[in-house]
């Protein structure tokens, strides 16, 4: 009893342990993590093994079909027949057969030509192809969404960590100054000045924190765990932004053919081929064959399980051919109409090329603006904290007004979310860029 209770108090605490240590995730861990337990990336590979059974499916239907049969009838009260059989006009009441019957019957069918048939199992490759293209799709954007909510939890703890900082240094320069004040050497309007500040960076670091944790709860999402779930990222904002620096992307190839939404857009129009396809073959004859055997019993009692019981055998042997004549101009009506559709889709894959051309063109810049914008802002931070700190030296040497002051603090923290920002821009420009391009390198 002693070892059970230290067994389960052992196992007890290892899962209570585990419960309370925080996940650790890199970016690359973040992703791999969310490929593998996100909703819809584990619904895109379950569309995958849906897409591979309805194309065995479709291929069953041309395969042999064997099913079998046993019909068990009791005449609750027969039929009666009347037959004069004395000649006499008197016709005499006749029951023909017994009461009750049983007929057990196997049938092997073969479908032998079926034009169809045939488009069907193109139709279901197409199909697959389809789903996996799908699933291809959603991990890209799956991989682009981690991306995004990695980066924006790291953005607001960074942010609340430049918040803190900036509150810091100016309740330090809010007491000095209070002092000074009390001692008649400055202005109260510069006090005035320095808790108008305080009370805005006070504000901005509560809202700060209220979406540091709306973007946990985001990537907890996107990770596929509860959302209440602690996690703590192992990379900073800064070191994804310098990891992002890859201009050799942009000297990609503009070709758009091989990106994943014109590689949809052409199994669409390949799709629209097949049912064209499938409309005219509904006008070709189609051909199977048959064969069965069976056995049946009779009695008027309930005698099949007996061993005496007599049973007659029969088989059969059958070919069907179905001739397809007149349909009133249905089926004409059914082949115009794909070939309107089939059109329709040609005019779409037009389009989205010329979309791609330029979301891709788009893309390109986009990254390039976001890669010199992040080193712009690294010098304006650079220039901001001086212009700050020089001032503040300023104001309390008697040169500069508290108006001054304050200018040179919100051009400062101004900046400073500018500088964070451009960080991120880098990262989810390039993760846009990527998921259009199909590469996760």
């Amino acid at each position: 009893m002693r070892l059970y209770i230290f067994l389960f108090t052992l196992l007890f605490s290892v899962i209570n342990y585990a419960q309370e240590q925080p996940m650790q995730l890199s970016l690359q861990e973040a992703i791999d993590f969310a490929l593998k337990n996100n909703t819809n990336a584990k619904n895109a590979t379950l569309d995958i093994a849906v897409a591979k059974k309805q194309k065995w499916e479709t291929t069953a239907i041309g395969l042999p079909q064997i099913n079998a049969k046993v019909d068990y009838n009791n005449w609750l009260k027969q039929q009666v027949s009347l037959i004069d059989i004395n000649g006499d006009g008197i016709e005499d009441e006749l029951v023909f057969g017994t009461s009750q019957s049983v007929n057990a019957t196997a049938t092997l069918s073969q479908l032998l030509f079926d034009g169809s048939y045939l488009v069907g199992l193109q139709s279901a490759k197409v199909f697959l192809e389809i789903s996996k293209n799908a699933k291809e799709k959603t991990d890209l954007q799956v991989r682009e969404n981690t991306i995004n909510a990695y980066g924006n939890v790291l953005l607001s703890e960074e942010s609340m960590l430049i918040y803190e900082r900036n509150i810091s240094v100016l309740e330090k320069n809010l007491q000095e100054t209070q002092s000074i004040f009390e001692n008649g050497l400055t202005e109260e309007e510069n006090v005035e000045q320095l808790q108008i500040t305080l009370k805005q960076l006070t504000n901005g670091y509560n809202n700060a924190k209220r979406l540091n944790k709306i973007a946990q709860q985001m990537l907890n999402i996107t990770l596929g765990v509860e959302v209440d779930t602690t996690i703590t990222l192992t990379e900073s904002l800064e070191t994804l932004a310098e990891n992002n620096i890859a201009l050799k992307v942009l000297e990609t190839s503009d070709d758009v053919k091989n990106t994943i939404d014109y590689k949809i857009a052409a199994n669409d129009k390949r799709s629209k081929e097949l049912l064209l396809k499938l409309e005219k073959t509904k006008s070709l004859p189609s051909l199977s064959a048959f064969i069965n055997g069976g056995y049946a019993a009779y009695s008027n009692e309930f005698t099949f399980l007996e061993k005496d019981q007599r049973w007659f055998g029969s088989s059969l042997l059958g070919v069907s051919l179905n001739i397809p004549i007149f349909s009133s101009l249905q089926r004409s009506a059914k082949t115009q109409r794909a070939k309107i559709n089939l059109e329709k889709a040609d005019n779409n894959l037009t389009e989205i090329e010329k979309q791609l051309q330029f979301q891709l063109a788009a893309a390109k810049s986009n990254y390039r603006f976001a890669v010199d914008q992040w080193q712009i802002s690294k010098e304006n931070l650079a220039l901001a904290e001086r212009i700050e700190q020089k001032n503040q030296t300023k104001f309390f040497e008697g040169i500069n007004t508290s108006f001054d002051l304050r200018t040179a603090q919100q051009q400062l923290y101004t900046t400073q979310q500018e500088y964070l920002q451009a960080m991120l821009n880098v990262i989810t420009k390039k993760a846009a860029l990527e998921t259009l391009i199909n590469t996760t390198k």
